[in-house]
């Protein structure tokens, strides 16, 4: 058995996100603007240990994942969509139905036949599942272009207020239509969440295989994110032993010293790794320090 724990380079830092507070966000290195210099902030990080990167699939991110595919990096592609922040900022300019008709602007320019069929075909037969799918075409045409290859990304979740809306209102064609497109896709399919213990109990419900699946979650040493508590998010980890579960939040928002932060994350076993944001290129060297912690952590 592999136990081997993933170390990922987060990029909420390269979007001035602080869980803390917007005047830290906007105290970090400017440079972190800038796609060459977080691409290189991820190189130093897997040359001292990270296995990939987990980011929002954003024209910024892109250009990222464009700037390692340059460099040569060898990193495990974790793509988060829809960028929530983005689609904000287009629906609060363009008001909805012009955020929608912008996107669909952008599926048909993208010339990729299966999502702009797909599109068509939802918009006639009013078929959620396909107009799904034709926007998960879009996102990987545009990832598979920007890090030249069919095989990007390893694995594509959907980000955290697409995941809690389909458990709130028990939009179980989701779910399922989400993790068997993927499965087709070659892609591993996963969950970004801030309540595991709902996602993991719905995934159980519905039958879906959650060996296949990964998940991400706040898991931390004070429970800073872990809805309802903390006892119930490790609890719930008890009913998926073998799913890859990333913890984020790790540090929470720096109140939690590497150090302890480590040894929490190696005291819950069915934990598979973790995902660490970078603002500047000490972060990106500490990663190997976070590498032989993890490593040494494996019983």
């Amino acid at each position: 058995m592999n136990n081997h724990k993933i170390l990922l380079v987060g990029d909420n830092p390269f979007h001035g996100v602080s869980h803390l507070s917007q005047s830290r966000a906007r105290s970090r290195n400017n440079q972190i603007s800038n796609p060459d210099y977080c691409a290189e902030l991820i190189k130093i990080a897997t040359e001292n240990g990270a296995d990939g990167f987990m980011f929002s699939v954003s024209d910024f991110t892109l250009n990222i994942v464009s700037s390692l595919s340059e460099k040569e990096v060898s990193a495990k592609l974790y793509a988060i969509a829809p960028a929530a922040s983005d689609y904000v900022r287009l629906a609060s300019r363009l008001g909805t139905p012009g955020m929608a008709i912008h996107l669909a602007k952008q599926i048909v320019a993208s010339g990729n036949l299966k999502a702009v069929f797909n599109g068509f075909k939802g918009v006639v037969f009013q078929n959620p599942a396909a107009l799904m799918k034709a926007y998960l075409y879009y996102e990987i045409f545009r990832i598979r272009s920007a890090a030249k290859s069919k095989q990007a990304p390893y694995c594509f979740l959907l980000h955290e207020i697409i995941t809690e809306m389909a458990l709130a209102l028990k939009l179980e064609w989701l779910f399922k239509s989400f993790v068997e497109f993927m499965l087709d896709m070659k892609i591993k399919p996963g969950f970004e969440t801030r309540n595991s213990p709902l996602l993991i109990h719905t995934l159980k419900k519905l039958g879906i295989d959650t060996n296949k699946i990964a998940i991400v979650a706040p898991y931390n040493k004070i429970g800073f994110q872990m809805n309802p508590s903390k006892e119930e998010c490790q609890k719930a980890l008890a009913d998926i032993p073998l799913t890859e579960v990333i913890a984020m939040s790790i540090l929470a928002s720096g109140y939690i010293k590497p150090a302890e932060a480590i040894d929490y994350i190696n005291g819950v076993s069915q934990l598979k790794g973790v995902v660490v944001g970078v603002s500047h290129e000490q972060h990106s060297r500490d990663f190997k320090i976070f590498r032989e912690a993890l490593d040494g952590g494996i019983q």
